[in-house]
């Protein structure tokens, strides 16, 4: 089986290559103050067991990957209330930045223009003291 028609397999790590020259990946704290000061949604991708494990991002909206595409179609018709336009600025967030850089790539090809994911993923933004909750809470 091929790639995209017409073109080679490609491996993982060159699809994350080719996906993140898309966009501007942003760090942690850059992150944390986008979304303190309203002008970025985190959204939390992780599975249950990751989240339960080592906590949840305040303010951060959950939305497991495999629901990603149709909660923040701001077009569709299951979408969250948070889904405002394709102007959003949305920061993927997954367990150490793999994942997350897909589900970036998937949402720009949704209109989401503005779609980025956190280097290192939540690991990254636990490792530099910013606020973690129980996911309990």
């Amino acid at each position: 089986m091929s790639g995209t028609i017409g073109q080679p397999p490609v491996g993982i790590d060159e699809l994350l290559e080719r996906v993140r020259a898309n966009y501007r990946r942003i760090k942690a704290h850059e992150a944390h103050a986008a979304a303190r000061t309203g002008q970025a949604l985190l959204v939390d991708i992780r599975y249950a067991a990751l989240r339960e494990r080592d906590g949840l991002i305040p303010g951060a909206l959950v939305i497991e990957r495999n629901e990603l595409e149709w909660r923040l179609d701001p077009q569709g018709s299951h979408r969250v209330p948070e889904a405002t336009g394709h102007d959003l600025r949305v920061v993927v967030i997954c367990n150490e930045g793999y994942a997350s850089s897909l589900a970036a790539a998937s949402l720009h090809q949704l209109g989401l223009h503005r779609a980025t994911d956190l280097v290192g993923g939540f690991q990254a933004w636990r490792a530099e003291g910013l606020p973690v909750e129980p996911a309990s809470a």
